[in-house]
């Protein structure tokens, strides 16, 4: 795990109800623990409600700007408009210009319905963050851990340098896509994570997106799966118990079903990769103990087998 703290970029990802948020708190929580300087991102917009990330935090929204969030961490909300308008101060040498030019209604409306415009602008901001220098010359952000959004919107920011390369292989935006490829493409500086639960459809959709990231040159590190109940049984025992269980009413029944569901989902999900699986136990604690739980199973053990 220390290696995944030492990334330039954590990108974590999965479907919708998978603890992703809480993870991707972790993470940077961990990291900061770690003594790296963490941003926690999240893509959005400013006028969207509930933001589950936020909340962890005690916001209902992540900030515009970057600043402090707690626990040594910090975070921002990369949203489509402010990245459009970074790009053209890029290309326009004229901030009033820039500035008239994202206020109209017209051209964010064509920005907005424009295919891969959209993503553009939050590809552009991400790489804008990784660029981004101290005065005195350090890295702002040694690592950025980003909540990246539901499934098809991950896939659609990934797969944004080959489909706009084809379209515009020179330029300004050629430039800045071939450069960010240079970083989110390379293991060495980015890992993607797909978070996951143990059962049946989160494991198939973990499949899926797994597939689908390296269909865009992503670079898969890891499978998470979340909330991972301990098992009671040994594999012997299980296979004693399963008869008693399935003929009659007992206690328990439903927890140890499910801990059948958990074995099988497990035993599937390492059957069809070949990245590394971590596991994230199923926590009793809530709120701020979570974050420390889940934070502590991302830190590497010190001699004496604590955090």
């Amino acid at each position: 795990m220390i290696d995944l703290l030492n990334k330039r970029a954590v990108l974590i990802t999965g479907k919708g109800g998978v603890g992703r948020s809480t993870i991707s708190a972790g993470v940077a929580i961990a990291a900061a623990r770690a003594g790296r300087r963490v941003l926690l991102v999240e893509i959005g917009e400013p006028e969207s409600g509930y933001s589950p990330l936020a909340r962890l935090f005690g916001r209902d929204r992540l900030p515009e700007k970057i600043e402090p969030i707690g626990r040594g961490v910090r975070g921002v909300l990369l949203w489509t408009r402010n990245g459009h308008e970074a790009f053209l101060k890029t290309v326009i040498p004229m901030p009033a210009l820039v500035g008239a030019a994202v206020r109209s209604k017209a051209l964010g409306r064509l920005l907005e319905a424009a295919p891969s415009f959209q993503e553009m602008g939050i590809f552009y901001l991400l790489l804008t963050l990784l660029k981004a220098r101290r005065p005195e010359g350090g890295l702002e952000n040694e690592l950025l851990v980003f909540d990246m959004p539901a499934t098809g919107h991950t896939l659609a920011l990934t797969g944004l340098p080959d489909i706009l390369l084809k379209l515009m292989p020179t330029g300004p935006i050629a430039e800045a896509l071939k450069e960010g490829q240079s970083y989110i493409y390379n293991p060495a500086l980015t890992a993607t994570c797909v978070v996951t639960l143990p059962e049946t459809l989160p494991v198939t959709e973990c499949l899926e997106l797994i597939e689908g990231l390296r269909a865009t040159s992503m670079p898969v590190a890891c499978a998470i799966v979340n909330k991972l109940a301990p098992q009671e049984f040994t594999e012997a025992e299980h296979e004693a118990v399963a008869p008693i269980v399935q003929a009659h009413k007992v206690f328990g029944a439903d927890r140890f079903l499910r801990l059948s569901q958990t074995r099988r989902s497990l035993d599937r999900l390492r059957g069809a990769v070949d990245v590394p699986i971590l596991t994230i136990p199923e926590f009793p604690e809530i709120g701020d103990d979570l974050l420390d739980a889940v934070s502590g199973a991302f830190l590497p053990l010190s001699p004496t087998g604590a955090p």
